[in-house]
């Protein structure tokens, strides 16, 4: 008899629900002190204090490259700002796609390597940021990480597309239709930052892909073709 009690996290890799979990409680937090249930009149500048303190800043980069030192509370940056979220819904949609893109990559993928493909994309999205554009506004939010699990998510149709003898450019549906809206809305509001950001991302988690995959291109193929 079916089980229509069943949890659907319990489909979801733990590893996938942990980070969701991490951004999404974070954000409570933030919606909590704003609304003045946390931390009193100092809570409402919660967000506000974490975004100087562990948001990704062109400024501070320069300063860092200006005069060649690397504090590590800054370099700390380039690992916080992922978890930062600039309002309720930035965080929401962030975890949607975590959960959804994560099923599908850490199923194939050990906890450690998806965790890896997430993080190091961020990074690489905000090194992109900082280096590439001269941008005013703080670059934070999970989508440079996102968009790693999205480069991930590519191989690992570029694998099955190999496998059944289809065109390999199919694989790249997603993150095509993902940046034709953000161009669309770069052009609306006049902001390609996070454009930068996010392709940098995916291109690291797609590379990153050939190597912590299980057994890089030629085991994860012939593991989808015994399917």
């Amino acid at each position: 008899m079916e089980n229509h009690n069943t949890s659907p996290f319990n489909a979801l890799p733990p590893v996938v629900v942990a980070l969701a979990a991490v951004i999404f409680g974070l954000e409570l937090m933030f919606q909590a002190a704003t609304a003045g249930l946390l931390g009193g009149q100092r809570g409402v500048g919660w967000r506000l204090a974490a975004f100087q303190d562990y948001a990704v800043l062109d400024q501070v980069w320069s300063w860092m490259v200006g005069n060649g030192i690397y504090p590590a509370e800054h370099l700390l940056r380039f690992v916080t700002y992922p978890l930062i979220h600039g309002s309720f819904v930035h965080a929401a949609l962030v975890v949607v796609f975590i959960l959804a893109l994560g099923k599908m990559v850490a199923e194939v993928y050990s906890p450690i390597a998806f965790i890896a493909v997430f993080w190091i994309s961020a990074v690489m999205g905000a090194l992109g940021y900082v280096i590439i554009l001269d941008a005013e506004y703080p670059l934070v939010g999970g989508y440079p990480g996102v968009y790693g699990l999205i480069g991930a998510f590519t191989f690992l149709m570029l694998l099955r597309a190999e496998a059944e003898g289809q065109g390999r450019l199919r694989a790249f549906t997603l993150i095509g239709a993902l940046l034709a809206f953000q161009l669309i809305f770069g052009l609306i509001n006049g902001q390609f930052g996070n454009l930068v950001a996010d392709i940098s991302g995916f291109v690291a988690g797609l590379l990153m892909s050939f190597v912590v995959s299980p057994g890089g291109w030629r085991r994860a193929l012939a593991r989808l073709r015994q399917r």
